[in-house]
């Protein structure tokens, strides 16, 4: 699999990520203390739906866009809106056409006193990165994300959160994920994690689950949603993330999320969502 961010940005895999982003982000909130907010694998940190690479797969049309045609109503609406008035901020409220990647939504919601570590090794994607935020509280650095884990753990922060969203073009890329994350939190095990990872292999998956299980570590929470079988076999069509100390409140507001966004991002009546323990 190649998830290079550009190919499949506004997706539904996106949209679940950035939404939970959004809202650890704005739990961070609830202190006046500065926090560190890291982003191992950081792309270009905007992009555009119209340009050649996000245009090729349109997987956009069925993510961000689906959204933001159909919201839903009620709890699961005030939990999506500050999510999607970043969207709509990028559009200047007009059609939809920029999409923020995480950098971007960092970037929306760190307060002054907060700062921003962003990690892109992809050369091009580097450059364009540095030119799409220009920010006096971001540290943009062409290194591998997971020699970033050992090199910037612990934040003098000392509170905040490490997104590790990995592109797995290369085999080994789960246990890659199980084993930065044992490093990370040995140096700093106080911060909270967002593990994203695609579902294409559940026996792959399981297997990953359980060595995550492994590392005894306590407060981790699994989040999944899947959209439904979908006419490509060879389409992602799930995804999960993994949240290592997640705010006290995110499990109830998770809740109220992942049934909404199944029903709002749903291909057909296969689509499904999981949100549970791995470890207490």
């Amino acid at each position: 699999m190649n998830y290079r961010h550009a190919f499949h940005a506004g997706n539904f895999a996106d949209v679940v990520k950035h939404a939970i982003l959004v809202r650890v982000l704005l739990h961070l909130h609830g202190k006046d203390a500065a926090f560190r907010a890291f982003d191992t694998h950081a792309g270009i940190g905007r992009y555009d739906l119209a340009g050649e690479t996000p245009n090729r797969t349109g997987e956009w049309r069925n993510g961000i866009g689906k959204l933001l045609e159909n919201p839903p109503a009620g709890e699961a609406a005030s939990l999506l809106a500050p999510y999607l008035d970043l969207v709509r901020a990028q559009n200047g409220g007009g059609k939809l056409r920029h999409y923020p990647g995480s950098p971007a939504i960092m970037q929306a919601l760190c307060r002054p006193q907060d700062r921003m570590q962003f990690c892109e090794l992809h050369p091009e994607d580097f450059a364009v990165l540095r030119g799409n935020l220009r920010d006096p509280r971001a540290s943009i650095t062409a290194i591998d994300g997971w020699t970033a884990l050992k090199a910037y753990l612990p934040p003098k922060e000392r509170r905040g959160l490490v997104l590790i969203d990995p592109a797995f073009e290369e085999p080994g890329e789960f246990g890659r994920l199980a084993d930065g994350l044992a490093e990370a939190h040995r140096r700093w095990a106080t911060g909270i994690y967002l593990l994203w990872y695609p579902i294409k292999d559940r026996d792959e998956v399981r297997h990953f689950e359980r060595r995550m299980a492994g590392l005894q570590i306590a407060k981790m929470l699994r989040a999944e949603l899947s959209i439904g079988t979908l006419p490509k076999p060879e389409a992602l069509h799930a995804c999960g993330l993994i949240l290592i100390n997640p705010p006290w409140r995110l499990e109830d507001e998770l809740k109220i999320l992942l049934p909404a966004l199944r029903t709002a991002l749903a291909a057909n009546s296969d689509a499904l969502y999981r949100l549970d323990w791995i470890a207490r």
